[in-house]
């Protein structure tokens, strides 16, 4: 089996001229799990960003083992199709296994919307669509940017239900969130910790 792993060391973030964050370690490895917490604009998102490799660091290094399945504020499905096609695409862009999708749909219970077209769906639907796309994917490492927005209380059940199993395959997950989320035992990164103080800026 190929290595999985993610590593973060030293790492730093500017945007717009101002850092945001500096000096974020951090160690994952299969089955682990991480919490970036903090408030909003704090910098959870570029971070989570960083880790998928769709923003440079400005300092500090970032090693990915395995393949990065990412879901943040864009959906990222053809709203016009319905859903089954719309996370069929997906699926078989990521070579996803056979029963993979209908697995995936299982999991976030949306096996009675697959005909439903994407545009129709709830604010919670859309989530519950965008968790099944990156269950379907296979891939080991999944970077969620506040999976728990708009979800019930049912919702979230699911997710860490489907979050338990696949650290339990041995799988990765980093999740940034402002809220409380079901993820087993999580290394914990408060952001307000690697904020660049103001006299030191």
């Amino acid at each position: 089996m190929s290595r999985v792993g993610l590593h973060l060391s030293g790492v730093a973030c500017a945007r717009g001229g101002r850092l945001l964050f500096r000096g974020v370690d951090l160690a994952m490895e299969p089955g682990g799990s991480a919490l970036l917490k903090g408030p909003n604009g704090i910098g959870k998102s570029s971070l989570i960003r960083i880790c998928a490799g769709l923003l440079r660091a400005t300092a500090g290094t970032v090693e990915r083992h395995g393949r990065v399945a990412l879901t943040d504020e864009r959906l990222a499905l053809d709203m016009e199709q319905p859903l089954a096609a719309a996370l069929g695409f997906w699926a078989r862009l990521d070579a996803a296994p056979p029963g993979a999708l209908d697995a995936a749909m299982a999991a976030m219970a949306l096996e009675p919307l697959r005909q439903v077209p994407v545009r129709m769906l709830s604010t919670g639907q859309r989530k519950r669509a965008a968790l099944a796309r990156v269950i379907a994917g296979g891939a080991p490492i999944w970077l969620l940017d506040e999976p728990g927005n708009g979800l019930d209380d049912a919702a979230l059940e699911l997710l860490g239900a489907s979050v338990a199993a696949h650290l339990a395959g041995g799988g990765i997950v980093v999740a940034a969130s402002h809220q409380p989320l079901p993820l087993p035992t999580p290394v914990v990164l408060t952001m307000q910790d690697y904020i660049m103080a103001e006299e030191e800026a």
